[in-house]
């Protein structure tokens, strides 16, 4: 019977390194770690509380301000996937809500300013005709601002006063409703049809018309409750 000579192939001796060798200590002992592991294999992984593994290099700890509501820093117009949604309101409580904005015709000369005033304007009556305008702009909101809501309109009222100090038209508008959302956005568009109407009804006479200082005034009502422009 014979016996077979059995042959293993065993990697080469650690070798030793020395600084003085053309390696700086750092590249010696990442060659000294991988013949290690040709040998004794893969180390286990370092599983120890505090081991730099569990710590993250580059994600940044997330700071939340104390008080602050998420859904307040979002944009509720825009779903989850950065897409254009109407909101849905109809877990809302029903509450009367009011909304007041302002705006400013200026007129662009003392001319124009006599002729609106003096109601002898070509076209007609300027401050009745952007009255009107102006209401009937506001119940048009949700057709001319796409993701508004259709709500129902318990009032809307447009005033519009002449002020010789800029010779301008200054106007403030209300719309108020008992619903589940808003009449901010109702207001707003009364004013500004109001301005741009002032604007088509004396553009004859004067190029030199500007609308300014669209904005909101105050509102009520709603989960946010009320809130008024600092003067």
């Amino acid at each position: 019977m014979f016996l077979r000579r059995i042959t293993a192939t065993f990697p080469s001796p650690i070798r030793c390194f020395s600084s003085n060798g053309g390696h700086d200590l750092t590249a010696a002992i990442a060659e000294l770690n991988k013949e290690m592991e040709s040998v004794f294999g893969q180390p286990p992984p370092i599983n120890l509380a505090g081991s730099v593994n569990n710590l993250s290099t580059t994600e940044e700890p997330q700071l939340v301000s104390p008080g602050t509501d998420e859904n307040e820093q979002r944009l509720t117009h825009i779903s989850s996937t950065g897409e254009a949604q109407m909101v849905d309101v109809s877990s809302k409580g029903i509450s009367k809500r009011v909304a007041i904005a302002g705006c400013k015709v200026l007129l662009g000369s003392k001319k124009v300013f006599d002729l609106v005033s003096a109601n002898q304007v070509a076209k007609g009556d300027v401050l009745g005709v952007a009255k009107i305008a102006g209401i009937s702009g506001a119940k048009q909101t949700s057709n001319l601002i796409p993701l508004c809501h259709n709500i129902s309109l318990t009032h809307v009222g447009v005033d519009l006063t002449m002020n010789e100090k800029d010779f301008s038209v200054e106007i403030e508008g209300e719309a108020a409703s008992t619903g589940k959302t808003g009449v901010e956005m109702e207001a707003l568009t009364a004013v500004t049809i109001a301005g741009l109407t002032v604007y088509d009804m004396c553009k004859a006479a004067s190029k030199d018309i500007e609308i300014t200082d669209v904005r909101l005034l105050h509102k009520s009502g709603g989960k946010s409750g009320s809130w008024s422009r600092k003067q």
